[in-house]
C-alpha cells in the first residue's frame, strides 16, 4: 500500500465517519478517533457491498458507504453511552 493509499483511506474513513455520525438523530458520546475507526471499517465493508452488488458509480458507493458507517455508529454508540453514564453514576 502506497503513500497515496493510506491518505486516501485516512481520508475516506474521515469523511465516511462524519456522514455516519450526521445520518444517525441525536448527540453520539464517542470520540472524533472512534469515528474516524468506524469511518474506515464502514468505508471498507460499504464498498466491498458495494462491489458484491455490482455498483460501481461513487455517488452510490459512497452513499452504501455513510448508510453503512452510521449503522456502526449506532451500534456502538448505545453501548459505548451507557457505559459512560454508568461509569460516571
Amino acid at each position: 500500500m502506497g503513500t497515496g493509499s493510506i491518505f486516501s483511506a485516512i481520508l475516506a474513513g474521515i469523511v465516511i465517519g462524519i456522514l455516519g455520525r450526521l445520518i444517525i438523530p441525536g448527540r453520539q458520546a464517542i470520540g472524533w478517533i472512534l469515528t474516524f475507526v468506524l469511518g474506515l471499517v464502514g468505508a471498507f465493508l460499504g464498498g466491498f457491498l458495494a462491489k458484491g452488488l455490482s455498483i460501481d458509480r461513487w455517488w452510490v458507493v459512497l452513499i452504501i458507504q455513510a448508510v453503512v458507517a452510521a449503522i456502526l455508529v449506532a451500534v456502538v454508540a448505545g453501548p459505548w453511552r451507557a457505559r459512560h453514564h454508568r461509569s460516571q453514576a
